[in-house]
C-alpha cells in the first residue's frame, strides 16, 4: 500500500534503561498519590536478568512496574504507537517496539539480547488495556518464550488501576490504596524442567484478576459523578431486550435506547437496574454474558460483519497516514480489509486462526470514534468503522472465539 514509506527498524538492538533516575522521579508521586501497597513474593535473591509480565489496565501499570524493580531498569515492550513522534526517547529508554498481536521473530530476538546481556525483560503479554477490569487473553505461546529466554519469570499483577481509570472513560478517579504483588513464579531452574504447557498454564493462573471485585472486597468507594460514562462501549449488548450497539450512558446511568431499560452504577461499581431485574450487577458477568453471545454465533457459524470504514496508517512512528474509504469484512474466516491507496486497490487478510486476539480502541484520539486496530508485519492499520451497527468490543470478542473455536465445548442453544 504504501511502499514509499520507511518501516520502524525493528532489528536494532534495545539500549539499556538512561535516565532510570528521570523516570523513578516521574513514576514515584503517582504511586505515592494513590498510596499504592506493593507486596513481594518469592523473590529474596531474584536479580536481572529475568522476565518480567506485568497485567495491563492503565498507564499506572508501568509506574507500579519502575516501583517494583527499583534500582533497576528494565527494557519494556511498547506498541508502535507509543514511539510516535518520540522514537529518539523511547530507544533512548530502552523500549522494544512491537506491533499488536502480529508472530514476530525479531521481537524474540530483542528479549533475548536484553536476557543474555543481564537485563529485565518487561511485557505486558495482554497487549492491550483490560476491556473490564479482568484478565485479557493471553498469548498461547508464553511458556515457550519463558524456555527459550532461561531465566526467571516474575509476575506482577496490579489491582485498582482499572477501576481508577478505566480503558473506556480514562479520567482519574484519584482512588487510594491500589495494590500490587510482584511474585517469582519461576526460577530458572523450573524454567528448565517444567513443559512449557505447564509454564504457560501456571502463568494464566497467575494473572487471574477481576478489578471490580477487588473494589467491592476492599469497599472502595468512587464518588465519581460520571464513574458509568462510556461504559456502553463494553456493554453494548441489552440484557432486557438482547439489542445490540443501542446501548448509551451518562453520569452514574447505563441505559438501552432500544427498550428504555436503565441501570445505575453505584460507589462500589456494580450495577442496579431502576426498574425491573437486575441482571448482572457485577459488571465482568454482563461483559462475559457477551461472550457467550458471541460464542454461540461462532459455533453455529452464523457471525459475521461487513462495514464501510475509514483507514489510517502507521508504517513508521512519524505520522499517522490517512489512506481513505475501504471495506471491512470480519467473518468466520477472519478479518478482511478491501480499499484503494494511490490508486491501486488492496486486500488485508488476517485468518482467525493466525490472531488469538485483536486491539480495539474507544474514541481514539478523538478522531472519527472508536476502532479497530490491524497489525502486519510491515503496517499498523487503524480501521474506523462507520454508521451505528457495530461495537469494537464485540470485534474483539469474535477475534478471541474464533481462534479458540475447536477448544469450547458446543453450546445446546444460542446464548442470546
Amino acid at each position: 500500500m504504501l511502499d514509499e514509506e520507511p518501516r520502524f527498524d525493528m532489528t536494532r538492538p534495545p539500549m539499556r534503561m538512561h535516565l532510570k533516575w528521570l523516570i523513578w522521579l516521574l513514576s514515584f508521586p503517582a504511586v505515592i498519590s494513590h498510596k499504592n501497597k506493593l507486596t513481594k513474593v518469592n523473590m529474596e535473591g531474584i536479580k536481572p536478568p529475568y522476565l518480567l509480565l506485568c497485567n495491563h489496565n492503565a498507564f499506572m501499570d508501568f509506574k507500579v512496574a519502575m516501583k517494583g524493580i527499583f534500582p533497576h531498569g528494565a527494557n519494556f515492550v511498547v506498541a508502535i504507537d507509543g514511539f510516535l513522534k518520540r522514537e529518539w526517547l523511547l530507544r533512548f529508554i530502552g523500549c522494544i517496539c512491537k506491533r499488536k498481536f502480529t508472530n514476530d521473530l525479531s521481537l524474540i530476538r530483542q528479549l533475548k539480547r536484553v536476557t543474555d546481556r543481564g537485563d529485565i525483560a518487561a511485557i505486558y503479554p495482554e497487549a492491550r488495556y483490560s476491556l473490564c477490569g479482568t484478565t485479557a487473553v493471553l498469548p498461547p505461546s508464553l511458556g515457550k518464550l519463558c524456555k527459550l529466554l532461561k531465566v526467571p519469570v516474575v509476575v506482577l499483577v496490579c489491582h485498582g488501576h482499572h477501576v481508577n481509570s478505566p480503558f473506556w472513560a480514562l479520567p482519574d478517579r484519584k482512588i487510594k490504596g491500589t495494590e500490587a504483588t510482584m511474585t517469582c513464579l519461576y526460577t530458572a531452574e523450573q524454567v528448565k524442567e517444567l513443559p512449557h504447557e505447564e509454564l504457560t498454564r501456571g502463568i494464566e493462573e497467575a494473572f487471574k484478576y477481576d478489578d471490580f471485585a477487588w473494589q467491592k472486597e476492599k469497599g472502595i468507594r468512587i464518588k465519581y459523578k460520571k464513574r458509568a460514562e462510556g461504559l456502553h462501549k463494553v456493554l453494548y449488548q441489552c440484557p432486557s431486550c438482547k439489542t445490540e450497539y443501542r446501548m448509551s450512558s451518562s453520569g452514574i446511568v447505563l441505559r438501552c435506547d432500544s427498550c428504555g431499560k436503565e441501570w445505575e452504577m453505584d460507589e462500589l461499581g456494580e450495577l442496579h437496574a431502576r426498574t425491573g431485574e437486575t441482571e448482572f450487577p457485577h459488571i465482568p458477568d454482563w461483559y462475559e454474558w457477551e461472550r457467550m453471545n458471541v460464542r454461540a454465533e461462532v459455533q453455529t457459524g452464523t457471525y459475521g460483519i461487513t462495514l464501510p470504514c475509514r483507514v489510517d496508517s502507521l508504517p513508521n512512528p512519524k505520522r499517522y497516514i490517512d489512506i481513505g474509504k475501504a471495506t471491512l469484512t470480519h467473518n468466520m474466516n477472519g478479518f478482511r480489509l478491501e480499499g484503494i491507496c494511490n490508486g491501486e486497490p488492496y486486500t488485508v487478510e488476517i485468518p482467525a486462526k493466525e490472531q488469538y486476539s485483536c486491539h480495539i480502541e474507544y474514541e481514539y484520539l478523538g478522531k472519527f470514534g472508536d476502532c479497530i486496530d490491524l497489525n502486519t508485519l510491515k503496517d499498523t492499520l487503524y480501521i474506523y468503522p462507520e454508521g451505528k451497527d457495530f461495537a469494537v468490543t464485540k470485534f474483539a470478542l469474535a477475534t478471541e472465539e474464533l481462534f479458540y473455536k475447536d477448544a469450547h465445548a458446543p453450546l445446546p442453544v444460542k446464548a442470546s
